[in-house]
């Protein structure tokens, strides 16, 4: 296997857990609410994700272990925004060094343990496509999942009801409330759902990428998948093929180190935070980049309304 398709095979897998975590965060930031603590929800779920995998010896019922724990994380979040009308942006951070601490504490049996991994699945006929096949039909079952999970996430947010109440609740809360519709339970459920999401994207990164648990191991990608969410657009699309190429820049330190490359290790480790801060001036220069209504207020009043 070439270079550049063993680069886009791992940034496909490598990005697969930002995927996850940016549509979720995409979800909440539609309905006017920002969740810093999308790094919490995917530590969270990380752990859940590989200790009920070492526990039951089935990866995907991690996964829904994972989803759980990070719903259950961001519903500490929606709780305090949208109920107790705290800062959006300090919350965050405060439900992220809640997740640092829980998963500090009862993650230490964990890290020497062994699991059950998701293993890569060739998909029949597809898998023989030269370059495509090994890049995007050579990978593991969360993988398939995200590229059905996309175009699914597009049809709820653009042509369903629920979808048109998540959006109207971040641009328009005002008048979702003069159809009688509850604007913070559906903030809540989206804020719920967008944790699920990160939960799941922690939970893969542990189960089918790195096949390992250790402390803090998300190491930022929360942060990215915000970014990620924000410099989309916030468009299920978009966010794909952001998260795709963070996860190629996650990718690319191992790859080089293999191959002897003599690169600064600390400089390769920064590159896909330092692409974040390229990224973001760009689009903040362009204003390309659109904020819903509900999240302008939040930035330009500190607070959630």
């Amino acid at each position: 296997m070439s270079f550049s398709t063993e680069l886009m095979t791992g940034a496909v897998l490598g990005g697969t857990p930002i995927l996850y975590a940016a549509l979720g965060e995409s979800i909440s930031e539609r309905a006017g609410v920002i969740n810093l603590g999308t790094e919490g929800s995917m530590l969270v779920g990380a752990l859940a994700g590989y200790a009920i995998t070492a526990e039951s010896g089935n990866p995907w019922v991690g996964l829904a272990g994972a989803a759980l724990g990070g719903a259950l994380l961001s519903s500490v979040h929606g709780f305090f925004v949208l109920w107790r009308k705290t800062n959006q942006l300090a919350t965050g951070l405060v439900v992220l060094f809640l997740a640092l601490g829980l998963t500090s504490l009862f993650g230490v049996n964990y890290v020497q343990s062994t699991i059950n991994s998701f293993q890569t699945i060739d998909v029949p006929l597809l898998s023989k496509i030269p370059v495509i096949g090994e890049v995007l039909f050579q990978q593991t079952a969360p993988v398939y999942v995200s590229y059905a999970l996309v175009p699914l996430l597009w049809l709820f947010l653009f042509r369903s009801r629920p979808g048109l109440y998540v959006r109207a609740a971040g641009e328009r809360a005002q008048v979702l409330t003069s159809y009688g519709r509850p604007v913070r339970l559906v903030q809540m459920l989206a804020v719920i759902g967008g944790g699920a999401l990160a939960g799941i994207g922690g939970g893969v990164l542990s189960t089918a990428y790195t096949n390992a648990w250790f402390e803090n191991m998300v190491q930022g990608r929360g942060f990215v998948a915000v970014a990620v969410a924000v410099f989309a657009a916030r468009s299920p699309f978009k966010v794909m093929a952001g998260a795709y190429l963070f996860g190629g820049a996650f990718a690319l330190s191992p790859l080089l180190q293999v191959r002897g490359v003599g690169i600064n290790q600390f400089a390769l480790d920064a590159l896909p935070y330092v692409l974040v801060i390229v990224v973001l001036t760009v689009i903040g220069r362009r204003g390309t980049s659109p904020a819903p209504e509900g999240l302008q207020a939040v930035f330009e009043g500190g607070a959630s309304e």
